[in-house]
């Protein structure tokens, strides 16, 4: 019985990034679990592992019923904490507030709580995501009580696998990069190293990635936030007064700005008179191109490119993308055809983007969308490499 149990148990743990190697054995848990609290017939392993590991910590750093806190964000710590030691990451749940925005409770779970609903377009999805909800029931409930947040439920019990002590560092909310390799890497980031030479350059100093305590794609939100930041009230009216300026030198000249609600600059459209000179003479087949990219900002540069006469490229229009989201094309190809005076192309290239054909059938339909081949060639090369 306890061979098939191990074997059951194994080939469960196995379903994700191989983590079969944190579960002890049932003999080794039997030891911390009395006769009277398992079943004649069987076990449930995973409640089993969390009484092991609660046998090997300290009382101090497992939640119980009836400990207080200042702030929602010392429990938060508290059980991350907590989890780290289990192997499990963990996410905040629901909780209200009172009329003064002040937690009344709140919830914290596993990042394995619930399970993902069945989505309709699961049947034209060739590769599925990898699932990330097991409906796990491991949950800490708070509730403010004379100005504390006291603990009033805390279930320890996992029905999902748990991090191995080498793989916790890639737990979600197991990864933060600290102060000190902030300033370390904006000193790298204004010396112009790529995201990769300066991950590489920390790894190395603290003796591999596994102690960094985030992977590289912390580091990019890390910048893609900062560089957002750093775009403050104010500077969407310097961009302004820029494009004013060569408006006034070419009285041609077209620009158009979007501004988020909160003053920063999302998306920037501009053509000069003579991308509007070539494309009134050449702008029956359009290119439009977002692959170019700005090293240091991230932000895709996308180009309305044709073919003159001499079968030389001429660009017909530039702007500067904040993402590529399907309204922002939208947005894109109407001020493309404002500052066109309404004429738009009989043809458009472009890759295969899901977000950029929707704009294109809203905004330009009778425009004929066609792919371009290079783009066809590299995903070509790209996924059928092993053919």
């Amino acid at each position: 019985m306890d061979g098939d149990i191990s074997a059951t148990v194994k080939n469960q743990l196995c379903r994700r990034l191989e983590f079969a190697e944190v579960v002890p054995s049932i003999e080794s848990v039997d030891k911390h679990i009395s006769k009277q609290d398992k079943g004649p017939s069987e076990i449930d392993s995973y409640t089993n592992y969390a009484t092991f590991v609660h046998a090997n910590l300290s009382d101090e750093i497992i939640p119980r019923v009836g400990m207080e806190f200042d702030t929602e964000g010392d429990v938060y710590d508290f059980y991350n904490k907590y989890a780290k030691e289990v192997g499990f990451s963990i996410r905040k749940s629901k909780g209200h507030k009172d009329l003064h925005g002040h937690w009344l409770n709140r919830v914290f779970c596993c990042s394995c709580q619930g399970i993902r609903q069945k989505d309709k377009r699961d049947d034209d999805v060739k590769c599925h995501r990898p699932e990330t909800r097991f409906g796990c029931l491991a949950v800490l409930k708070v509730l403010r009580v004379d100005g504390k947040f006291r603990v009033t439920e805390f279930i320890a019990e996992h029905t999902n696998a748990l991090a191995s002590p080498s793989k916790r560092m890639f737990l979600r909310s197991q990864r933060k990069i600290n102060l000190a390799q902030v300033a370390e890497l904006e000193i790298a980031d204004r010396a112009g190293l790529t995201p990769k030479e300066s991950v590489g350059f920390l790894a190395r100093k603290v003796g591999g990635v596994q102690n960094l305590g985030f992977i590289p794609e912390d580091y990019n939100n890390f910048l893609h936030t900062r560089r957002t930041k750093e775009i403050k009230v104010g500077d969407t009216g310097g961009v302004l007064e820029y494009l004013q300026n060569m408006q006034h030198d070419d009285p041609n000249f077209s620009y158009a700005i979007q501004v988020h609600l909160d003053d920063f600059i999302t998306n920037i459209f501009w053509a000069d008179g003579r991308m509007k000179l070539d494309y009134e003479c050449f702008g029956d087949v359009v290119c439009f191109d977002t692959t170019y990219r700005k090293n240091k900002e991230g932000r895709p540069f996308a180009l309305f490119v044709g073919v003159n006469h001499h079968k030389q490229s001429v660009i017909l229009g530039a702007d500067l993308l904040y993402d590529e989201t399907c309204n922002t094309f939208i947005w894109l190809f109407d001020s493309f055809s404002k500052a066109m005076l309404g004429k738009k192309p009989f043809t458009i290239l472009t890759d295969q983007d899901a977000a950029m054909a929707k704009a294109l059938a809203s905004q330009w339909p009778e425009t004929c969308h066609r792919l371009c081949v290079w783009h066809m060639y590299q995903n070509a090369a790209k996924h059928l490499s092993d053919v």
